[in-house]
């Protein structure tokens, strides 16, 4: 009989919780996308990018410029001169290698970087939403994995109001 009693208090508190929590979604990619800052995240990253792409160059145009030295001279060089050529030529190439292999995690770092602010600007106006209105949980749709979710808890409009972005129909 105390199995029994102590089963249904264990349900009716379990039911009484479940019944407290509040759970919400929001796109954060969606609202990051229609957020006017991204604008700037992207023309920053686009420089950045170019200021790589330039720095390459320069190391390509002085590998370029040494080789063709080697090429030119080398019948001149002592053979101690012509290792100290070799090895820098092949120094610059390993540079240029080296160079080329971290470039796209060097854009994705400064990416991360850019976008850090943004994503902080979402949390706070989330966090500000999911306690005014009680909520317990809040899932991002875009890595939840969620079958179904009820549109009324999606807090992508609240949140995208928050912060002054007009959200166009389909969203």
């Amino acid at each position: 009989m105390k199995k029994l009693i102590v089963s249904i208090l264990v349900f009716a508190a379990s039911f009484q919780l479940s019944a407290q929590s509040k759970t919400g979604t929001i796109d954060t990619d969606f609202v990051l996308s229609k957020m006017p800052e991204l604008t700037k995240v992207q023309e920053d990253l686009k420089a950045y990018n170019g200021k790589l792409e330039a720095d390459l160059k320069v190391k390509v145009d002085e590998y370029q410029a040494k080789v063709k030295d080697y090429q030119e001279k080398v019948a001149s060089f002592t053979e101690p001169m012509k290792k100290t050529k070799q090895e820098e030529i092949i120094n610059l190439e390993n540079d240029i290698a080296k160079f080329r292999q971290n470039g796209s995690q060097l854009v994705q770092l400064e990416q991360n970087k850019l976008l850090q602010p943004l994503y902080e600007k979402i949390g706070k106006a989330l966090e500000e939403i999911a306690k005014a209105e009680k909520y317990t949980q809040v899932f991002t749709i875009t890595t939840s994995g969620l079958a179904y979710i009820d549109p009324q808890y999606d807090l992508t409009k609240k949140v995208m109001a928050k912060l002054g972005i007009k959200s166009e129909e389909g969203k």
